[in-house]
């Protein structure tokens, strides 16, 4: 599994208008909540972080998973492609995905699914809510993933020939975060355990009308719908 995740200080810029140096500490914690529920994934043998970010690498290490150094100012598809070499060099050939690090709302059971799922097919992806966008890419060999993440990657990667693996729009596979309604619609879902500490943070230092995050409907109830990320 590779997992790559941009340096947070540069993370999440979609959510800074409204949040200012919190969008850092988002950012981080939407990684540690992915980080955990590939760690937790049944058949998941080797985490591979690519990252240039320093906490994130120590994070890596800590919780379990390899760590490849990254370009400061990395793209995305090489960051997968270098991650599916350091896969290479430390197995034997065999399936790898690629995951986005913004799924705070994803569970072991979902990605365990996919991945299952994705077997059948030579490279398969998994869209995110809107479509458009790619939170999984799979082969099922390291040098065949052949990754197209960016603007409509979900159509780039089908006219490559990867399979969609069909997934509820509603679950947290597909609930990558780049926007406050994208934060409130993850969050009336339920969160993983880092977001969830984040958002209790947020929630006794600032009220509900005073707090961009707060005041998008639904966010409020974050600490309720939490409690099911782990089920």
């Amino acid at each position: 599994m590779v997992l790559p995740v941009k340096s947070f200080s540069r993370a999440k810029s979609r959510l800074a208008a409204g949040l200012g140096p919190w969008r850092q500490e988002l950012a981080h914690a939407f990684f540690l909540d992915t980080l955990w529920a590939v760690r937790n994934t049944e058949g998941v043998r080797t985490v591979v972080v690519v990252t240039a970010d320093p906490l994130a690498a120590s994070q890596a290490h800590t919780l379990g998973a390899l760590v490849c150094p990254d370009a400061p100012d990395p793209d995305l598809n090489d960051a997968i492609r270098l991650g599916a070499a350091k896969c290479r060099s430390v197995g034997p050939e065999g399936p790898v995905a690629a995951l986005t690090a913004d799924l705070p709302g994803l569970r072991p059971r979902e990605l365990e699914h996919v991945l299952g799922e994705a077997r059948h097919h030579q490279r398969a992806f998994v869209a995110d809510h809107t479509g458009e966008g790619t939170t999984v890419l799979t082969a099922l060999t390291t040098s065949g993933i052949s990754p197209a993440f960016g603007t409509d990657s979900a159509h780039r990667h089908a006219s490559l020939g990867a399979f969609p693996v069909d997934m509820p729009s509603d679950c947290g596979i597909r609930l990558d975060v780049d926007t406050p309604e994208d934060l409130a619609r993850v969050a009336l879902r339920g969160v993983g355990p880092y977001t969830a500490a984040l958002f209790r943070l947020r929630k006794a230092r600032y009220p509900v009308a005073a707090d961009p995050v707060q005041a998008v409907e639904g966010v409020q109830d974050v600490q309720g719908a939490s409690a099911t990320a782990s089920s």
